[in-house]
């Protein structure tokens, strides 16, 4: 028997404001979602997931089954066997309500479990052995996170904590995490990256510390510039898209829910609502709006409904005809992160619900 769960704006504040200086986070009541579950609220998607963008979402799924090795990796030239990858098929299949072998994807869900947990070291760094070209702390984050989406439906915990542990033990002084699992200068990008990995962790139940949490949240805010928008280092520099949206997806993520960087930062998101293929060309693409589509599903109301549309139908119209959507860094990666893009609305993942 399952158990639904969401995991609440209100509980995470009261947890987080209710803890001493040297507690720790724990959500262990959260409980899992599971695909026979009546997980999705279809009010507060507003039914725009529609059956002609689920078609082409179901497309999209069966490119990337079908491009996963029997070892349960993805990725093709450099970015073969790389973890990220991996992981963010996965969440793409979680997305779509399959679990470790249940669903139409359970046993794709499976071997992502088992090609991750196979690079995961005994310090508890999960990565390709010898990968420094790629930023290693980016494939740590987001299997990170898949782990923690699949924690309590797969035998996962032992090497999620470590890898918890090896995120809390490499944050620099000033709350950021940089590419390697060392106290490096930070940048926004990676450090959201971890963040969002320590908020799946906590949803799942393990310990995250409190105060690893409130340096993240400093260092994010201290990331921000005038213009809403977040430099890649605190050194200063100019805004950007992509970043921008992970830095607002890192704030909700360490439980910053309304304030005037949220305000801010959501303003600066909304010059850059999709409006046609001419946006096509932005760098990181599909990255940014990995971030962004959270942010809005987030945010709710109008920024939501009028993000979710625009976005829907750019990615659909880039969706080549084999069912895939092409990065540079490979379809597989591409396809993966537009799964996840449109199937929002379905509401399915812990780390996604709001």
């Amino acid at each position: 028997m399952t158990i639904k769960a969401v995991f609440a704006r209100r509980r995470f504040l009261s947890q987080l404001a209710g803890m001493t200086a040297g507690g720790l986070l724990a959500t262990r009541g959260a409980g899992r979602l599971y695909a026979d579950d009546t997980a999705r609220d279809d009010a507060a998607a507003d039914n725009l997931l529609d059956k002609a963008t689920q078609k082409q979402i179901d497309r999209g799924l069966e490119f990337l089954a079908g491009a996963q090795r029997d070892d349960g990796s993805f990725g093709a030239s450099g970015y073969a066997g790389n973890v990220a990858v991996c992981a963010l098929a996965g969440i793409a299949f979680l997305a779509s309500g399959s679990t470790p072998d249940r669903g139409p994807y359970g046993k794709h869900v499976s071997r992502c479990v088992e090609f991750i947990l196979s690079k995961a070291a005994d310090s508890g760094f999960i990565s390709v052995p010898g990968d420094t070209s790629h930023g290693p702390m980016y494939g740590h984050g987001f299997a990170a996170l898949f782990l923690a989406e699949t924690n309590g439906m797969a035998d996962v915990r032992e090497k999620l904590s470590k890898a918890i542990e090896l995120i809390v033990s490499t944050q620099n002084s000033d709350g950021g995490w940089r590419y390697l699992p060392q106290r490096q200068p930070g940048d926004i990008s990676v450090t959201v990256c971890q963040v969002m990995a320590l908020r799946a962790a906590g949803n799942s139940g393990l310990h995250v510390p409190r105060e690893t949490l409130e340096k993240s949240v400093d260092y994010i805010k201290r990331s921000q510039n005038a213009d809403g928008g977040f430099a890649y280092m605190l050194q200063g520099g100019v805004s950007a898209f992509p970043r921008s949206a992970a830095g607002i997806m890192g704030l909700y993520s360490a439980g910053v829910f309304e304030g005037p960087e949220i305000k801010r930062g959501l303003e600066y998101l909304m010059a850059y609502l999709p409006r046609g293929p001419e946006l096509n060309r932005e760098s990181h693409y599909l990255y940014g709006h990995y971030y962004a589509v959270q942010a809005m599903w987030q945010a709710g109301g109008d920024y939501w409904k009028r993000w979710y549309p625009a976005i829907r139908d750019a990615m659909l119209a880039r969706q080549r005809e084999d069912g895939a959507w092409m990065d540079s860094i490979g379809a597989e990666y591409g396809t993966a992160m537009a799964g996840i893009i449109l199937q929002m609305p379905n509401n399915y993942l812990p780390i996604f619900q709001r």
